[in-house]
């Protein structure tokens, strides 16, 4: 069960490096020439026209079991080996295919030759999907190359054009281009625009989020519907109507009137009456009845008669 547990996790970081090595559609065809009189030559002495392919992304690609081909009927003419370590390409690089059409020679010898005119596809290992591709102007000069220019630092977006002064296995375009975060740095080497920034849109975050919720609470609200308030009416006595108002004006008036004992008595009495336990039908009647279960729960016994005055 560990060794399981331990297994899984490896095996998913494998699985992500693998994809992200593997990532071809990030390879482009970069520069292409035809006609090579005067430039590059192969390891072999021989110049021949040669194909660039440029890694845009941030990692390294392999590109073994690929394929290149100027036949877009046989997108399988040159299959690119699988089993040379050197069919990979780091991140922001590029590598050369000599088109001499001597496949024998190596890895990176095709078996076919470019002419003007043509158009040079990057097939992807399932021989069917078109990775990139770049055509030759028919009218090109020698040692002139079809070029692809990155559009920023970026790399991933190029413009097609023409080199006089063909660049093989290097960088097309800028090389000194910095990137927005180096240009940043140089204007604001302390930060201190950055954090503004960053304070501003925290502040502006929190406060599209209040109006956001003051909406949803009142809509939410009218959909259920606002419960009304039970407006608090005051008990108004009617005839006959023994009320918490009445007893307290009797209980007083009594209080008054005579000592504390009868004032327990009718409180006890009152508060039989207003728990709805024990009290007559008829209105400002109240009596007490004894208890015939045991004389200490009757209350009358706890009575002290005054004397006669």
């Amino acid at each position: 069960m560990k060794r399981t547990i331990i297994f899984i996790p490896v095996l998913l970081l494998s699985a992500c490096l693998s994809l992200h090595g593997q990532n071809l559609s990030d390879l482009r065809v970069s520069e292409v020439v035809a006609t090579n009189e005067n430039g590059l030559q192969d390891e072999f002495g021989e110049r021949n026209g040669w194909i660039e392919i440029f890694n845009t992304s941030s990692g390294t690609v392999r590109f073994g079991g690929c394929y290149l081909t100027d036949d877009p009927s046989d997108l399988k003419k040159y299959h690119i080996p699988t089993t040379d370590r050197n069919t990979s390409v780091g991140p922001r690089q590029s590598v050369v295919f000599h088109a001499s059409g001597k496949s024998f020679q190596g890895s990176f010898h095709t078996n076919f030759k470019i002419a003007n005119g043509s158009t040079v596809y990057l097939v992807s290992n399932d021989g069917k999907t078109v990775i990139d591709s770049l055509t030759v102007p028919s009218d090109l000069p020698a040692d002139w190359s079809a070029v692809k220019i990155p559009v920023g630092v970026k790399q991933i977006d190029m413009e097609t054009g023409i080199s006089q002064s063909p660049t093989p296995g290097s960088y097309n375009g800028d090389v000194d281009a910095k990137t927005n975060s180096e240009i940043m740095k140089e204007k604001d080497p302390h930060g201190l625009v950055l954090t503004l920034i960053a304070v501003f849109v925290v502040f502006l975050s929190l406060f599209i989020l209040s109006i956001i919720f003051r909406l949803v609470g009142k809509l939410s609200m009218k959909a259920v519907g606002k419960p009304k308030e039970k407006k608090v009416r005051k008990s108004k006595a009617k005839a006959g109507e023994m009320t918490p108002e009445v007893a307290a004006a009797i209980s007083m008036a009594l209080r008054e009137e005579f000592g504390g004992e009868v004032y327990a008595a009718i409180a006890m009495a009152l508060d039989e009456y207003l728990g709805t336990s024990t009290h007559d039908l008829e209105s400002y009647i109240i009596t007490i009845r004894p208890s015939a279960a045991s004389q200490w729960a009757d209350k009358s016994q706890n009575f002290r008669r005054l004397p006669r005055r």
